[in-house]
């Protein structure tokens, strides 16, 4: 990967700042925006040069699958926005989990991850790499002693979720984080529903980050995308080869999207948590909710941990409504809240997780970490406040 230097020294950018210009690599024409370099390869100008180039004896760009001026320019400015050493881009937030863990596990290598997490992180960590001889084991993540129990025999990596989805546990990182590190394992954290304005895991201890750039980072449903942030070394080493031999490599188009993207992020991140917390307050004083969940309630059973750990609570929301039929006919009522899967988009979204995000698991599995018939999640957009407040308080009628 060929290091960005032409946007200058911008370590010292504030957090605004580093969301606006970090990593801005201005081609010869010196454009207002963000240049899109949309091409798989790069020429040479002689035989010895692309042989050089392979060699790496000279750091340029030599091919889309390795890297690609756009992507640099994002992966710059969200490495900047995370205080990380370096950050690798990927086609999806999949990808990213799928290419962090096999990068750092080998077969007869263990994993410890925690029990609450999305369908498909769960299916990649205990149904996919078991099959290439790593040893998966769950925990409940927010009980340090099992935690600590299992993390008495050799582990090589730890994965988490915090807040889960959707569930939206709450896990003490930095507590996970000493009990891993002195256990010799490696703590992969997925900061997808807090989002880098809200937390900031490697500021607790974690190693590495991963996210799905498709939610909050894009914000706009128009994208795929994914991102790891870490030490430069260890993803130099052993992440990045994986990547860049297996391919799941982020498209410029869409690195371009989220340069764009990036801009707006603290903005839109900071209205739609205000907007959730509101709504969260209303929800739970309303008697036809059975229960909500949100961070920033009082009620939270992990609320001192989040006031501790989080910048703020998030977009993101659960209602419990009892049964299968009542949640179905609440999300077939509402008008402004689309049925989608997505979360983070700047129009509000509702899901039923049990029958869409996490089918996959087993209804044991969904219960043991509390996703029952009845759990709703809401995705709060950027709307007029009042507007969702009479379409949920309609669709609960």
């Amino acid at each position: 990967m060929v290091e960005n230097t032409s946007h200058g020294d911008d370590k010292g950018f504030r957090q605004a700042t580093a969301l606006v210009r970090g990593g801005l690599d201005r081609s010869r024409h010196d454009e207002t925006s963000e240049a899109l370099y949309m091409t798989s390869g790069f020429v040479y100008g002689s035989a010895a040069e692309a042989e050089a180039a392979f060699m790496g004896k000279h750091e340029r760009y030599i091919y889309g699958r390795y890297g690609n001026p756009t992507v640099t320019m994002f992966t710059e400015r969200l490495r900047l926005l995370e205080g990380s050493e370096a950050c690798t881009a990927t086609a999806s937030g999949m990808a990213a989990v799928y290419a962090t863990l096999s990068g750092l596990l080998s077969a007869g290598d263990r994993l410890v991850t925690s029990r609450a997490l999305f369908g498909s992180c769960h299916v990649v960590a205990h149904e996919i790499l078991p099959r290439f001889g790593v040893e998966s084991t769950l925990v409940d993540g927010t009980s340090l002693d099992e935690w600590e129990a299992a993390l008495t025999q050799g582990t090589k990596a730890v994965f988490l979720e915090s807040p889960s989805n959707p569930g939206l546990e709450i896990i003490d990182i930095a507590a996970v984080v000493e009990l891993a590190h002195a256990a010799g394992a490696v703590v992969v954290v997925d900061n997808v529903f807090a989002s880098p304005i809200g937390q900031q895991p490697l500021k607790l201890g974690a190693d590495i980050v991963v996210y799905s750039a498709t939610k909050h980072l894009d914000g706009q449903g128009r994208a795929l995308g994914g991102a790891i942030c870490g030490p430069a070394v260890m993803l130099a080493e052993q992440i990045d080869p994986f990547i860049k031999h297996t391919g799941p490599s982020l498209s410029p188009f869409n690195a371009w999207v989220l340069v764009k993207s990036l801009e707006t992020l603290k903005l839109r991140v900071d209205a739609q948590t205000a907007g959730a917390a509101e709504l969260a307050n209303r929800l739970e004083a309303d008697p036809r909710t059975r229960s909500v969940r949100y961070p920033g309630l009082e009620s939270h059973p992990q609320f001192s941990i989040a006031q501790r750990q989080m910048k703020s609570p998030g977009s993101v929301l659960t209602i419990d409504l009892g049964s299968k039929s009542t949640a179905f006919s609440f999300c077939d009522t509402l008008g402004l809240f689309d049925i989608s899967n997505n979360l983070g988009d700047s129009k509000s979204l509702v899901t039923h997780p049990s029958t869409t995000t996490h089918r996959a698991l087993s209804p044991e599995a969904r219960a043991a970490v509390g996703i029952g018939e009845g759990l709703v999640r809401l995705s709060i957009g950027l709307e007029d406040l009042e507007d969702l407040w009479e379409d949920l308080d309609k669709a609960l009628n």
